[in-house]
């Protein structure tokens, strides 16, 4: 989060990735580092034990929102 926040600052475009069991941390960060207005991509939990197939569908929730903040800039 704190990298994403520098890029941000900096006006690099930044997708931080996040699974849902971390959004509360997540936004306790953002708001703490002062960019509450960062928007993570957020996808189902958990990752370390998925099939193949699971691990694609992961993907497909990330670059779907990845593409809608990089576009929104």
């Amino acid at each position: 989060m704190q990298d994403a926040i520098a890029f941000e600052q900096k006006h690099r475009p930044t997708a931080v990735i996040i699974t849902t069991e971390f959004v509360h941390e997540a936004d306790v960060q953002k708001s703490a580092l002062g960019m509450k207005s960062l928007t993570p991509v957020i996808i189902d939990h958990p990752l370390s034990t998925l099939t193949e197939t699971e691990i694609e569908a992961r993907t497909e929730q990330a670059v779907q929102q990845i593409e809608e903040i990089l576009t929104a800039h």
